[in-house]
């Protein structure tokens, strides 16, 4: 029995697709659903005839805004594939996929290369440790280049890039591939659904020989096994070649790259077959392991193991996405909802087709389902077996750096506004909703001005509820520029009965990132556990700094010296004196107002790149770099990200609507003290 379990969880792969906006994901899915047999006809982004972009302003926008998963078969191996959004906006959506998938399948545009979000998602996948693929799509546009592709790949990603195809024609000519690693050449008729497997032609017989040499020598560089081979017979078996192949992908020592056209339906099922030939099943990658350093293997057989990634309300009701990492689950199950403590109950599982479902019975190891009947499941949650309980580490989230208010019509849709806000919350954990203290306005936060009018929109469509919306403003943080030592503080309260009393002398100093806490206290001065309250004290001072009442970050608190009482200390004295201690220390400090910044790349005429350039410079931009592309000039700069509401329209109008641009945070810098800024939250 543990044989054929084996056997199935070998043959299932888990991946994702990922890319920046526009270099050809959804379509990639789409020919995949197709090659698959999953679908009967391709459906197109332009025609809004998508699987996976299935939402109605998915399709209004064209571009994918929610992950998306789907399942199919190629080669007897089942592939649950997630479809990932390419917009920063909705990178926290990525993040909660990255963490569920074993495998990831690159898109870069073979004219573009790597952008600026094909670097960012890159940079997640690695974080997760993700085993990659590279697909250089396009190669049917003016201006492809699949050797320029591959440059930028190693230049600004810094993979090993192991090409195993080379094009056979170019631009409108493309028309197949010669396959590297059993040298044959691919061949897609004008109209054809399927390749030909030809002999290599005679034209491209040494280049092909060339560039099978060249991946030879840069696989034996990188792996022991095939260098023994290679040193001895002066070249790699297909066979060997091929398992050195998996194996690099798997280390992450190196990055298998093939290309192709997916809008023409060039290069998909070699794609296929080298997701099914080289990206791990759930048996090639390490247990899951529990934040107490528990391992669960990836056994059906195993107690249930399974991670919450998503959630969604649809009009039949609430679904939550979950990984199964061991164990298996069945209809009618108790499960322990280990957040929130308490047991759920699986009403049903499905299989997912975007927004398509088909029912099953049971859902085991490896498998990416969606069940109804969860009520207290979060994105980030995790699913266990009552009698073997365990916590998975949840996706993190990301802080939000754009806030708008939101404010109802009528009377009757403000009862219903923070019914709805919740659960947009609940659907993508990188909203969040609260009232202003100061105002009483209603803000929401999120990740950009496209996150915020796609979560608005929802209000409206999803909802029907009838809302204004403010202007938008960033969410600044301050920090220590120069701190303040031996600020002391006594906390002393006596109004009957037991008092409070707690001292503290504390030192802050300046961090470059996030917050540091330590003790310098000698002699048991102040006892271990107050030592712990000072420091849970000092952390709530730092939702609220003296600038504006933004959050704190950057700096380094420390505690030197202090004083107890016999009868009075207490752990909530200690608290209080550590939050107002510290409160009373940022005033004294040399406060800095940070802003949050993006990396911005400007793609315009090269007629137009002067006006660009000042209206940039006009936006406190700093450009840091520039060049010339296929005709148009590329330009890359650091700008506030309050500086750009509004840019689209006006970079538009600046170039005629030839102009584009992407963002990329980048993390937070000093800014201008405004009173817009200082004017609290």
């Amino acid at each position: 029995m543990r044989t054929a379990l084996d056997r199935h969880l070998t043959a299932v792969r888990n991946l994702g697709i990922l890319a920046h906006v526009d270099a050809g994901k959804t379509t990639l899915t789409e020919r995949v659903l197709y090659a698959t047999g999953t679908t009967h006809r391709r459906g197109e982004v332009h025609d809004g005839t998508t699987v996976t972009d299935f939402d109605p302003q998915e399709r209004d926008r064209g571009i994918t805004i929610f992950a998306a998963a789907v399942s199919c078969t190629w080669d007897g191996h089942r592939i649950n594939l997630i479809d990932t959004p390419g917009h920063v906006d909705f990178a926290d959506e990525v993040e909660r996929s990255l963490r569920v998938l074993d495998g990831a399948v690159a898109v870069f545009d073979a004219v573009a290369g790597v952008e600026p979000q094909s670097e960012s998602v890159w940079r997640q996948a690695d974080r997760h440790g993700v085993p990659r693929i590279a697909f250089v799509n396009k190669l049917d546009r003016a201006g492809a280049d699949l050797d320029a592709a591959v440059a930028s790949i190693r230049d600004r990603l810094h993979p090993a890039p192991l090409v195993v195809q080379l094009p056979i024609g170019t631009e409108d000519g493309f028309t197949g591939v010669v396959d590297l690693v059993r040298m044959r050449a691919l061949i897609w008729a004008e109209g054809a659904e399927t390749a030909a497997a030809r002999p290599v032609p005679p034209d491209l017989l040494d280049e092909a020989r060339r560039r099978r040499q060249l991946l030879e020598e840069a696989v034996a560089e990188l792996h022991p096994q095939a260098l023994e081979e290679f040193c001895s017979a002066a070249g790699l078996s297909e066979r060997t070649l091929s398992a050195a192949l998996r194996d690099l992908t798997r280390s992450g020592d190196g990055v298998v790259v093939l290309c192709g056209s997916a809008y023409r339906n060039r290069g998909i099922e070699p794609l296929l077959d080298a997701v099914v030939a080289y990206l791990p099943s759930p048996l090639d990658v390490p247990p899951v392991r529990g934040t107490e350093g528990e391992e669960r293997p990836a056994d059906p057989q195993a107690p249930l193991a399974a991670l919450a990634f998503k959630v969604s309300a649809t009009p039949t009701g609430r679904l939550t996405y979950v990984r199964l990492y061991s164990g298996t689950m069945e209809k009618g199950d108790t499960v322990w909802e280990a957040g929130a403590r308490r047991t759920e109950r699986i009403g049903r599982i499905l299989r997912v087709q975007a927004d398509r479902h088909a029912q099953v019975d049971r859902a085991v190891a490896g498998d990416i389902v969606a069940v109804v009947g969860l009520k207290a499941a979060r994105a980030g949650s995790t699913l266990c077996a009552p009698d073997a309980p365990l916590v998975l580490e949840p996706p993190g989230v990301a802080e939000p750096v754009v806030t708008v208010a939101v404010e109802a019509r009528t009377s009757i849709d403000a009862e219903r506004l923070a019914t709805a806000l919740a659960r947009l919350a609940e659907e993508d954990p990188s909203l969040v909703a609260r009232t202003d203290p100061e105002t009483g306005q209603t803000v929401l936060s999120g990740m950009g001005e496209l996150h915020l009018e796609v979560a608005v929109e929802k209000l409206r469509r999803g909802h029907g509820l009838e809302v204004g919306v403010g202007r938008p403003r960033v969410t600044y943080r301050e920090t220590v520029g120069r701190g303040v030592a031996g600020h002391v503080h006594r906390h002393v309260k006596q109004d009957g009965g037991a008092g409070q009393f707690a001292h503290v002398v504390l030192d802050v100093e300046p961090l470059e990132d996030g917050f540091a806490f330590r003790s310098a206290v000698v002699g048991g001065r102040v006892p271990q556990e107050y030592v712990r309250a000072v420091e849970a004290g000092c952390r709530d001072a730092l939702t609220e700094g003296p600038l504006g009442g933004h959050p704190v970050t950057g700096l380094r608190v420390t505690l030197t010296d202090g004083a107890t009482h016999v009868k009075d200390s207490s752990e909530t004295a200690f608290r209080t004196a550590g939050r107002n201690g510290l409160r009373e220390a940022l005033r004294g400090c040399a406060m800095v107002l940070l802003e949050p910044v993006v990396e911005v790349t400007v793609t315009v005429p090269e007629d137009a790149v002067g006006g660009v350039l000042g209206d940039l410079a006009a936006r406190r931009g700093r450009v840091t770099g520039s060049r010339t592309r296929a005709g148009s000039a590329v330009v890359t700069a650091t700008v506030p990200l309050a500086e750009l509401f509004g840019y689209a329209t006006r970079l538009r109008s600046r170039t005629q609507g030839r102009g584009t641009f992407t963002a990329r945070p980048t993390g937070y810098a000093p800014a201008p003290v405004t009173p817009a800024a200082t004017a609290g939250r």
